[in-house]
């Protein structure tokens, strides 16, 4: 094993997901991501804290990038439109290692309860940061809050969509069609 290669934590993330995948979550070992990445165990540890640790690989990036996002929208903008620039800035980190990842990473998480529990965690936290942003831009708690809700679900659907789509665009474009499909849908509640 090389003595240092760059892209450690992505090999590791790559690694646990095809494990985690092919024998279950688990019956997988840190050991075994370890070895698959091409690492060792300590590099494995001074990139996450435990296995349970890669689902949310890069979840505070993305926290942070959505509620850019959303502060970064326009003064006028509904929050649902301030939500879409977040979407937006968002789907600017998910490149073509993401887009691969994705029907991977379903079959994973479907395939463990733990995982289950640790995506919705996941969820839960991108939707606390885009409800701070859109208080901190004056949106009452409970509408910022629904706005939120809503911006994951179509981050997530965007995202399933996108990552099983062959075509050359990048997130965005899903993330925002997801999200004014739900708005839609609301209409009819």
């Amino acid at each position: 094993m090389a003595r240092w290669e760059p892209g450690a934590r992505e090999r590791l993330v790559l690694a646990a997901v095809d494990l985690f995948t092919e024998q279950g979550y688990d019956a997988t070992t840190v050991t075994q991501i370890a070895e698959r990445a091409g690492v060792t165990k300590s590099t494995f540890f001074r990139h996450f804290p435990d296995k349970r640790e890669l689902l949310v690989a890069g979840q505070d990036a993305l926290s942070r990038l959505l509620a850019e996002g959303i502060a970064e929208a326009s003064a006028d903008a509904s929050p649902l439109e301030a939500v879409a620039a977040g979407l937006e800035r968002a789907s600017s980190m998910m490149g073509p290692l993401n887009r691969e990842l994705g029907p991977r990473l379903k079959a994973a998480v479907a395939a463990s309860v733990e995982l289950q529990e640790r995506d919705a965690l996941k969820s839960v936290g991108l939707a606390i940061a885009m409800t701070a942003a859109l208080v901190d831009r004056g949106v009452a708690e409970p509408i910022a809050q629904l706005a939120a809700e809503l911006g994951v679900l179509a981050f997530k659907r965007g995202y399933a969509k996108w990552s099983e789509d062959d075509s050359e665009s990048g997130l965005a474009p899903y993330a925002v069609e997801a999200l004014n499909e739900l708005r839609a849908a609301s209409a009819s509640l």
